[in-house]
């Protein structure tokens, strides 16, 4: 299947999603036309790229079924000029999206060496390379070297919410995590950082993820 025909494949995949209320905004839409999954997936799975499924990548993970990425994309509130962390880089394309959206740097952070490298290449042949920021190590410690941040999204499933992302955000921040066991189920929650410092939880619903490994997660 060449390029011409994946695209194609591709923005009926958006289309669909837009029709059924996911994707709900001109910039999210935006984004998924101008980053499409397929240059995110190891070569072999580029022709299912188009299917609201999740997709393998290398060490065993996956990256996220379409539909998911848009929900936490449109939960997210993403404006432009934000500073954004990731925790759990995986793939590279949910970050490419954020870069898109919010138009600066995005870090994100992968605990996994293989992915890392993955990541960094898919991001520099998508024109990302400078844009997002790929960094080794424990998510679940966040980075303090870029913190405050006005979003922090998790691609894992933790716990417990991990107490230096809350530390890391900013007042009126929001924080998106998924929590719950370490197979399969966890509840999403958007979490906002008021002006007093206070915390505030609200439960999206049911997702699954893989479990969000690291000091303040789950032991690997």
């Amino acid at each position: 299947m060449n390029e011409e025909e994946l695209y194609l494949k591709w923005v009926r995949r958006v289309e669909a999603l837009e029709r059924e209320g996911i994707i709900k905004s001109k910039k999210v839409k935006e984004a998924f036309l101008k980053v499409p999954r397929y240059k995110f997936v190891p070569e072999e799975s580029a022709q299912w790229s188009h299917v609201d499924e999740p997709l393998p990548i290398p060490a065993g993970q996956t990256v996220s079924a379409p539909h998911m990425v848009a929900i936490m994309l449109e939960l997210a509130e993403l404006e432009e000029g934000m500073k954004v962390l990731e925790v759990g880089t995986g793939s590279g394309w949910n970050a490419a999206l954020i870069a898109e959206i919010v138009k600066t740097d995005v870090y994100t952070i992968e605990r996994i060496p293989e992915l890392v490298e993955f990541a960094r290449k898919n991001l520099k042949r998508a024109g990302y390379e400078g844009i997002v920021h790929v960094i080794p190590g424990d998510g679940t410690k966040g980075f303090p070297p870029r913190a405050p941040y006005d979003r922090i999204i998790v691609t894992a499933g933790a716990p417990r919410i991990p107490d230096p992302l809350i530390e890391q955000l900013k007042s009126s921040g929001k924080l998106l995590i998924p929590v719950g066991s370490y197979h399969l189920w966890q509840d999403l929650y958007v979490i906002t950082k008021t002006g007093s410092g206070k915390v505030r939880k609200r439960r999206w619903g049911g997702v699954a993820f893989v479990p969000l490994i690291g000091e303040h997660g789950w032991e690997g």
